[in-house]
């Protein structure tokens, strides 16, 4: 029952990391990630919060510096900025993925970096 229990409670924690890496290819994968996180915010336990507003802190950040990045692109290091966001994403959401399964909160959850 309490393996059970463990994958209900982290189930949609890791849909949301999934759609916010699938959001690379498919932007609108991360909108509705944002609104999954914000709706399973306020009714799940304590450490559980803690990847959910990880999750939402990733797609504002995210959608900072895309936008940083689409602003710059006329000179180079617009591109550069992108490439920098389309890892950060990626690492971002693979390291709360590993925290998540070993039933830990976020680490450093105001980091802008990666955690």
């Amino acid at each position: 029952m309490t393996a059970e229990l463990h994958t209900e409670s982290t189930a949609m924690a890791k849909v949301i990391y999934i759609l916010l890496i699938i959001s690379t290819v498919i932007g609108i994968t991360g909108v509705i990630a944002l609104i999954m996180a914000y709706v399973n915010n306020d009714d799940s336990e304590g450490w559980l919060q803690s990847h959910y507003r990880f999750q939402i802190r990733t797609f504002w950040i995210g959608i900072l510096y895309i936008f940083i990045g689409v602003v710059l692109s006329h000179v180079i290091i617009g591109y550069l900025i992108l490439l920098f966001a389309f890892f950060w994403l990626i690492i971002r959401c693979a390291k709360g993925l590993k925290q998540l399964e070993n039933r830990q909160p976020v680490k450093n959850l105001e980091s802008w970096l990666f955690t």
